[in-house]
């Protein structure tokens, strides 16, 4: 074959490759906010089915080296970013995969196929780490997650939670974020009002500048009576968390799922304890 045309076989093969990856990466930051295994926009009919599913939610709060200054709460609930970093490596080494409470729900609701060891990735509160050290790893990885974001926090421009681009665009990238009231109260022993402020209140938000409207939720500090499970009822939320203990999950505990905490000295080994979880 004449050298002139190999070149331009070559050239032709190079374009090939570019516009391949300009594509992919337009596709990333141009990604519609349609339905996905991180966010569905109406709930899987129920088929009459009950089931009972094992799967871990681990629960995360911070993912940073505290101040020196950090109260015990503080210390207790942050996690070192190469400790967190050695946390996914541990997940993709041994098989895990990371899916979303949405997929989660949509198992329980219909019987579909969850992948083999499946486990789902929570972050409470929305804090500034989540964007700069969570987020990179997630992406790295290939995870998808999901983050409970307290909507005042945003709002009022706090400088140690995320802001609402931050939060747009970790949406766009495949990532869940939900609701996590608008400002973090108890939810225990509430009148009707004050629970549809903050619990609507935050669900608006979030869709606001998302595009989304989120269907699940994360009480604040595990603290909710049965008002709050009333008024949620009559939310679209489809599933709500817990700081209950557990990794089983049923087709009818739609509002009080366990989860697993990881806390500042949950090492590989103790994050290889939780996900064994029985109960």
């Amino acid at each position: 074959m004449p050298r002139l045309q190999l070149k331009r076989l070559a050239l032709l093969a190079t374009l090939l490759l570019m516009s391949a990856a300009i594509a992919q990466v337009w596709a990333q930051a141009n990604m519609p906010l349609a339905s996905s295994p991180s966010w569905l926009a109406q709930s899987p009919a129920w088929d009459g089915t009950y089931r009972r599913i094992r799967v871990p939610i681990l629960m995360y709060h911070y993912v940073s080296n505290p101040p020196a200054d950090a109260d015990e709460y503080r210390i207790d609930l942050s996690l070192a970013p190469d400790v967190f970093e050695q946390h996914m490596e541990y997940l993709f080494y041994e098989g895990y995969t990371p899916i979303s409470l949405y997929q989660l729900h949509d198992a329980l609701m219909t019987g579909t196929k969850l992948p083999p060891k499946p486990v789902v990735l929570t972050f409470d509160d929305g804090y500034s780490d989540h964007y700069t050290s969570v987020f990179p790893v997630l992406r790295r990885y290939g995870y998808t997650a999901t983050f409970f974001i307290i909507t005042g926090m945003p709002d009022h421009s706090r400088p140690e939670y995320m802001t609402w681009e931050q939060i747009a665009e970790m949406a766009h990238a495949g990532m869940s974020m939900e609701s996590h009231t608008r400002d973090h109260p108890s939810l225990n022993g509430r009148d009707y009002d004050f629970l549809v402020y903050q619990l609507l209140g935050a669900q608006q938000s979030i869709e606001h500048f998302t595009g989304r409207q989120p269907h699940m939720f994360c009480y604040p500090g595990g603290r909710y009576d049965d008002l709050a499970l009333t008024v949620l009822r009559t939310m679209p939320v489809w599933r709500a968390v817990t700081t209950q203990t557990g990794s089983y999950h049923t087709t009818d505990n739609a509002l009080e799922m366990p989860r697993l905490r990881i806390s500042s000295d949950t090492g590989v080994a103790g994050l290889a304890m939780l996900l064994n979880t029985r109960r």
